[in-house]
């Protein structure tokens, strides 16, 4: 069976799509601006801490101390070591 529809039910619709699509993407922008949990990327915060960590771990500072220093996790220390030491890898491979 077709549906046959009038130039005022058409308009209507389209109104209420028209609606429907600036809440969608009000809530698009909700999610595009919110904060998001786990790993920062490599932001200026983690850019300072980082090279903060290059300096000790040079200068021969132990992990435990790193962290202390920084007031951060032993954990994100092993990681900025993983990022280091790839990274000295591919500047040896250059």
């Amino acid at each position: 069976m077709k549906h046959s529809m009038t130039l005022k039910d058409a308009l209507n619709r389209i109104k209420e799509l028209e609606k429907e699509n600036t809440q969608l993407r009000e809530e698009l922008e909700y999610y595009k601006n919110r904060k998001t949990s786990g790993r920062q990327k490599h932001n200026a915060k983690w850019m300072s801490i980082y090279n903060d960590f290059i300096a000790c771990h040079e200068q021969g500072m132990t992990m435990v101390e790193i962290a202390k220093r920084n007031g951060i996790s032993e954990r994100s220390v092993y990681r900025y070591k993983a990022y280091y030491d790839e990274m000295q890898k591919r500047e040896r491979k250059s």
